[in-house]
């Protein structure tokens, strides 16, 4: 971290604390550009985040999964009707989701991609059914097209797993809209990004591509209180890759953003375990889901909400004991 540059700042702070420095004898001996770096990083951790989306920050938020995929790696098919789907999306509001995320196009490792005409023929029935009972939808689509028909009807939160890069319209169409954004990082795209995933450090480099794709949000008129930042478990990542980022979590906060997570059931939990298969992994899923509220993350992404609603009450009314 000599350069201070990118998540370097937040290295300097992390490794200062931990050793027992203080920042302020530390910062005094640095640039003023770095020493411009490291405020600007401590200001980001310590600002409470706004309402997103509709939705106070005060305490974790679940985003429920629902995938209206014939493919998906998890319960795809399940519920790939409109009548299947919205039942589902009632359940999980039921359940204590504060979010659900309606997605039409699987981006499991090898799939292979749909167009956006199919995906908006999955998908905006069930938006609207939602939507028209007050639910918070978010929309997981890569599509410009889609995001907009999603907003149209009633989506309040674009989830895009390419982070506004996939399709060249997105950017603006968000831009233009009241909507909120998750921008999740991917290496790759779902068709290769398991092959061969490399990083230098996966969480300073995941942290670094994220930040540019924030700057380049809020440059286009995005406020950084309509995004979050998803450093994509499982999108272009080994085990040791997701762990890594599981395991410094807390950084992402010092992107001034809204952090949400995604581990649900996903493959490192059977790599890191006995080699459980999907159906098996919901311990997992839990452990990883405590982990990042316990760093302060504001959103889970799920598939076993009433589960995660229920071990987060229980962890926070054992923390309030002690």
């Amino acid at each position: 971290w000599p350069f201070l540059g990118g998540w370097g700042a937040f290295a300097a702070l992390e490794i200062t604390t931990c050793q027992g420095g203080s920042i302020a004898r530390v910062l005094a001996s640095r640039s003023e550009p770095a020493r411009a770096e490291c405020a600007a990083v401590l200001g980001a951790l310590a600002q409470a985040r706004p309402a997103f989306a509709g939705l106070e920050m005060n305490r974790p938020r679940i985003m429920g999964i629902l995938n209206v995929t014939p493919d998906s790696f998890s319960d795809g098919g399940a519920f790939s009707t409109t009548d299947t789907a919205v039942a589902h999306g009632i359940a999980m509001l039921e359940a204590g989701a504060d979010i659900v995320d309606v997605g039409g196009e699987s981006t499991r490792p090898g799939a292979a991609p749909v167009d956006a005409a199919e995906d908006a023929r999955r998908v905006l029935p069930v938006i609207k059914a939602l939507a028209a009972r007050g639910a918070c939808v978010s929309v997981d689509t890569r599509h410009a097209a889609v995001m907009a028909a999603a907003i149209g009807s009633g989506a309040r939160i674009i989830n895009d797993v390419t982070a506004l890069t996939g399709d060249p319209a997105a950017l603006a169409i968000v831009a233009r809209s009241r909507a909120s954004v998750v921008l999740m990082h991917m290496q790759g795209d779902p068709r290769t990004m398991q092959a061969s995933p490399t990083y230098d450090w996966a969480p300073g480099d995941v942290f670094d591509a994220l930040r540019q794709r924030v700057e380049a949000c809020v440059g286009a008129g995005i406020g950084s209180e309509r995004i979050a930042v998803d450093p994509g478990i499982g999108f272009g990542k080994t085990a040791a890759h997701s762990a890594a980022l599981l395991g410094h979590i807390a950084m992402f906060h010092g992107l001034g953003c809204v952090v949400a997570v995604g581990a649900s059931r996903k493959s490192f939990i059977g790599t890191l375990g006995r080699g459980e298969g999907v159906e098996d992994r919901l311990a997992g899923s839990l452990a990883s889901a405590l982990h990042a509220v316990a760093q302060g993350v504001q959103i889970v992404r799920v598939h076993d909400v009433a589960e995660t609603r229920q071990a987060i009450a229980v962890t926070d009314r054992l923390v309030e004991r002690n």
